[in-house]
């Protein structure tokens, strides 16, 4: 019985050390500000990457599409770490509100006649994969179906 209390405790220590380590592990800017035109897709199917053909298009300027999203990240306890949405470029960190897992979200906004074109890469830092967080995360932000 005493062994298996012992295992316990240290199950417990286990768990509590990785939630400190995801709340506080470090996303430097200089890794996960990622270009979504260029970025690379990784192995594993926790990301959205929405370009190309699959980018976003919005018919409102990108001043209002920045300032909307910007409101949106802010709302959503996002931390920017690079760039600028009203310089048309920037990065976001996002953490899950139990564990505090990082997500990255990178978005590039672009003027086009008809309004903005909006390449975002939203991509976990954890795990293989991400349930559907960072589509939801997409769809949420830019108000998609």
């Amino acid at each position: 019985m005493r062994y298996v209390l012992v295992v316990l405790v240290l199950i417990a220590l286990a768990v509590v050390a990785a939630a400190i380590y995801f709340r506080l592990a470090p996303m430097p800017a200089e890794t996960w500000h990622v270009d979504p035109a260029t970025a690379t897709a990784p192995d594993s199917p926790n990301f959205t990457l929405r370009r190309g053909a699959d980018a976003i298009m919005l018919p409102d300027a990108p001043a209002t599409v920045a300032a909307r999203l910007a409101a949106t990240a802010e709302g959503e306890g996002a931390q920017l770490i690079a760039g600028s949405l009203e310089d048309g470029f920037a990065t976001y960190v996002v953490r899950s509100r139990l564990m505090g897992y990082p997500d990255a979200i990178s978005i590039r906004l672009t003027e086009t006649e008809t309004g903005t074109r909006a390449e975002v890469f939203s991509r976990s830092r954890f795990g293989y994969s991400d349930m559907g967080v960072n589509a939801a995360r997409v769809a949420r932000w830019f108000d998609l179906p």
